[in-house]
């Protein structure tokens, strides 16, 4: 072959290289106790410090709270546990409550469990993720939260064969939670849409509902009332020690709740959060 040709394609084989990604570091899943999961390239980037919040401060939610962290606590032990659908109302604590009972196992048990979170967005590369965790000893839980589907979105199906339905199914190192406002994880629209042009109406419907089925733990959760919302805005500025009177603080976390035109631990928070920066406290401080 010519030299001058030779020396062609070995400039544009070195300019491919320079184009192609770098290769993925070795996982070690035991480098953090929280991970990031990205495709196009399929990584896991560690989290140095989860955002979260201590167990002790949900309040209003003590039964999904006790329900969850046993399963967890099973999983983590190494027996069977089912994957959890946390749903309802935004800004009531579905994916905090996630994040704080893995933080309380790993209090209690340290290095025992993982979380993963994986976007909405990504979940057409679930069984990638899957296939890379389960070559690990280390146990998961695999969180995605504000998990819904809409018109022409066939990533759930993908999902369906995942948790349970395929041939291969999840790993027995891994568990899947998610959170959603809707208890079936699909639009109505979606749901009627199917159910309009499908042969048997019935099926369809079935075909859409049976993805939430999957899930054999569910978790509702729900609007506070005022007296949970005030208990809740109380054990964050405990936590804190804002210096600030308990008829003060009702008042104006009362106040804020109007603004808001809701109640729920989200709004508790953003309150906390301006009255902090008021005071002079620190959010980052709450443990």
């Amino acid at each position: 072959m010519d030299e001058t040709i030779l020396q062609q394609l070995s400039r544009i084989a070195d300019a491919l290289d320079r184009l192609a990604p770098p290769p993925c570091p070795p996982l070690d899943l035991n480098s953090a106790d929280g991970f990031v999961w990205h495709k196009n390239p399929d990584s896991l980037l560690p989290v140095t410090q989860i955002n979260r919040v201590d167990l002790s401060l949900l309040k209003g939610i003590e039964r999904q709270t006790e329900q969850l962290l046993a399963n967890t606590l099973r999983f983590a032990q190494g027996m069977p546990a089912n994957n959890a659908l946390l749903w309802g109302a935004r800004g009531t604590g579905k994916s905090s409550l996630v994040k704080a009972v893995h933080g309380e196992i790993t209090i209690r048990v340290p290095g025992l469990l993982a979380l993963v979170e994986i976007h909405r967005e990504d979940i057409a590369s679930l069984p990638r993720l899957l296939t890379v965790l389960k070559a690990q000893t280390r146990r998961v839980i695999l969180f995605c939260d504000d998990l819904t589907f809409e018109t022409h979105d066939d990533a759930y199906k993908s999902l369906k064969a995942v948790l349970e339905g395929g041939v291969e199914g999840r790993p027995d190192n891994v568990i899947f939670y998610a959170t959603s406002n809707r208890r079936h994880l699909m639009s109505r629209n979606m749901i009627e849409n199917e159910q309009s042009t499908a042969i048997n109406p019935s099926e369809a419907v079935e075909e859409k509902v049976s993805l939430s089925d999957r899930f054999g733990l569910w978790l509702g959760f729900h609007n506070m009332d005022q007296l949970t919302y005030l208990q809740v805005v109380e054990g964050y500025a405990q936590s804190l020690k804002l210096p600030i009177s308990t008829q003060d603080l009702h008042h104006r976390a009362h106040e804020w709740s109007i603004t808001r035109g809701a109640r729920s631990g989200r709004v508790a928070w953003q309150f906390i959060q301006d009255l902090a920066g008021e005071l002079g406290g620190n959010v980052g401080e709450v443990k």
